[in-house]
Formats: C-alpha cells, sequence, structure tokens
C-alpha cells in the first residue's frame, strides 16, 4: 500500500530564511558565518515565540464582549451550540474555534396577516366560516369573512429560536398564525368573528397558536393576539351592515331597559322596605292592645273573684252606657239603675241590676 512520507524538515533552512527577513545574510553562499550572525540566529526563535505569545494573547483579547440588558447571547463551539450567556461582560472562544449570536429577547416584535402597510393581502384574510344549517349541523353553511391580525411575541429560548426552526420570524410565525386562525374561524358561525365573540376568537387563536410553535420548539412567546379588522365580503357587506346595525339596536334597547330596571328597583325595594315597616309597627300596636286588654281581663278577674255582685253590676253598667250612649243614669239604690233619657225626662226605665247573692 502505498504510504506518503512526511517531508524532512531542515530547521536551518528555516532559521536562514527567517533572518533574511530581518536583514540577515542566507548561510548557503557564505560558509564562515562571523560572531554576529550567529548571536542574531540565536535570537530569533525567542523572537518567533514572543510573536506566537503575543498573537495567542491578541486572539484570546478578541474572544471579550458585552451583553446589553434585555439582551441574551448563544455560544457554539465549532458550530454546535454550547451555552447562553446574560446580561454583562462575557467571554467566549474567539473565531475559527467559537462563535456567538447576541439577540433581543425582551424586544415585542409583531406580525400582522392578511395586511401588508394597510394594503390587504386576500390570499390571507379571507377565511371560511363555520356556520350551521337550518337543522343546527356545524360548518354546513359556510361563510366568507375577511379578518386581518396582528400577532405580538417575543423570544423565550434563545437556543430554540436560532437552531430549531428555520426563519422563525417569517415563514414558520406566519404559517402557524394563519393555520391557528384559519381553524378558530372555520369552527365558528360568521356572528361570532363579526361582533358577538371577538374576543373569545382571538383567546383561542393566541392558544392555538402558542401551541404549534411550542410543537415546533420555536422558542417564540405570543404575547397577545388582536383581530384588526374583520369585514363581511364585499359581495354582501351591506346586508351584513344591516344585520350589525340591527344588533347595535338590540343592546342600546337592552342597555336602556337595565337602565331603567335599575332605577326603578331602588325604588321599590324603598316601598316594600317601608310597607315591612308599617306593617311591623302594626303588628307591634296589635299585640300591646292585646296585652293590654289581657291585663284588664286579668285585673277584672281578680276584682270579680274578690266582689261578684259590685263587680257583675260594674261591668253591666258599663254595657248598657256602651249600648244606649244617649241614656243618663240615675242611681236609686244599690239594686236598681234609673235610665233617663236626657231628650224626655218622662222616659224612665227602672233596671234591676241585682242578680243573686255574692
Amino acid at each position: 500500500m502505498y504510504r506518503q512520507e512526511d517531508p524532512e524538515i531542515n530547521i536551518e533552512q528555516i532559521i536562514a530564511r527567517i533572518k533574511g527577513l530581518f536583514g540577515g545574510s542566507s548561510g548557503g553562499s557564505n560558509s564562515g558565518s562571523s560572531a554576529g550572525s550567529n548571536k542574531g540566529r540565536s535570537k530569533v526563535p525567542y523572537l518567533i515565540i514572543g510573536v506566537i505569545v503575543l498573537g495567542v494573547i491578541g486572539w484570546f483579547a478578541t474572544g471579550f464582549f458585552s451583553v446589553q440588558p434585555g439582551e441574551q447571547a448563544a455560544l457554539r463551539m465549532f458550530g454546535k451550540y454550547s451555552d447562553t450567556r446574560g446580561t454583562g461582560l462575557q467571554w467566549w472562544w474567539p473565531g475559527p474555534v467559537g462563535a456567538k449570536d447576541i439577540v433581543k429577547v425582551d424586544e415585542i416584535r409583531r406580525l400582522e396577516l392578511g395586511v401588508r402597510a394597510g394594503t390587504p393581502v386576500l390570499d390571507e384574510s379571507l377565511m371560511i366560516t363555520g356556520d350551521p344549517d337550518e337543522l343546527g349541523a356545524p360548518g354546513e353553511a359556510p361563510n366568507i369573512v375577511d379578518v386581518q391580525l396582528l400577532v405580538q411575541y417575543d423570544i423565550k429560548s434563545v437556543k430554540d429560536y436560532l437552531y430549531k426552526v428555520v426563519s422563525p420570524d417569517s415563514f414558520t410565525l406566519k404559517d402557524a398564525t394563519e393555520t391557528s386562525l384559519r381553524q378558530i374561524v372555520g369552527s365558528r358561525p360568521i356572528d361570532d368573528v363579526l361582533t358577538d365573540n371577538k374576543e373569545i376568537v382571538q383567546i383561542e387563536t393566541k392558544s392555538k397558536l402558542q401551541g404549534i410553535l411550542d410543537q415546533y420548539q420555536s422558542g417564540i412567546r405570543v404575547r397577545e393576539v388582536k383581530l384588526l379588522y374583520v369585514f363581511a365580503p364585499e359581495q354582501v357587506k351591506d346586508a351584513f351592515d344591516d344585520v350589525v346595525r340591527a344588533k347595535e339596536d338590540k343592546a342600546r334597547i337592552i342597555n336602556l331597559a337595565d337602565a331603567y330596571k335599575e332605577s326603578v328597583l331602588p325604588q321599590a325595594r324603598g316601598t316594600a322596605a317601608k310597607a315591612l315597616q308599617d306593617a311591623e309597627g302594626g303588628r307591634q300596636q296589635d299585640i300591646a292592645v292585646a296585652e293590654g286588654e289581657a291585663q284588664r281581663f286579668l285585673a277584672i278577674q281578680k276584682e270579680y273573684s274578690k266582689s261578684k255582685n259590685v263587680t257583675r253590676k260594674r261591668l253591666y253598667l258599663e254595657a248598657m252606657e256602651d249600648i244606649l250612649p244617649s241614656i243618663g243614669k240615675i242611681l236609686g239604690n244599690p239594686d236598681e239603675v234609673i235610665l233617663v233619657n236626657p231628650s224626655n225626662a218622662s222616659n224612665v226605665i227602672p233596671v234591676p241590676v241585682s242578680g243573686g247573692q255574692e
């Protein structure tokens, strides 16, 4: 087998050439070198070593770099990722051994879908909705809607952002955003996208987009997804505008009714509270009257038990006064009361009041 021989190294020739570079004479033509030449030849190796040392020091010095606040540095050795460094003065192997990529991680970046510099991009913005048919089957009566979306994001993993996907800011993020939005819009009726549930569409699109980006290991964190403009197709825009206005009128009437309810309810509550207070006052009054009557009855019973005949006469006279309020009375004796009509003095009614023994 053929094996290539290594060339023989002649140290003397190398030293002679270096001396020639620094102004010395070559040793091939002058066999008797002077003492000065021998002295210069002895210094050359040290000069070479010094140059090499200085070169190595300078090479190492180029490895220092600074990472600003809000930045991170991804470090590579021989092209392979090795480490991530944060803010401050750092050092890493200079090229060609090492390399570094510094990325702003706290910068809020933007991606617009369906529009570029205010100009609509219909290939991205026109989407099919998932409107149900008359029987309620979802997606059987789809509509077309024009959607323009804004995505705000930053970098959560420098390693993934730089080395796991190709063009994460352009193709990867754009394709993932369009896929997510089309899935969400395609699962909802057009009213949800146009008016009713825009906030829910934004939340679901953000969640779906973040899931796809994490699956790709893109290193991107979605901060916000916002629907910029949502339009009905131009051919039916007027009809959709009428529907929107009708819904707005409905919402306005509901708001007015709610406002009226809020103004009437406190008044009704006050009236009800007053009625309850009046009822409570009447109840307390009735209780007091009943208790007074009960006390009076107990007092009469007590007196009756002491003197039944006298108490019976007194109760009888009080009852007659209530029955005949215009009739005066004259007590003739303990056993008889003379009732006299003031308008006719001749009308005298003797009323016996004796009813038995005590």
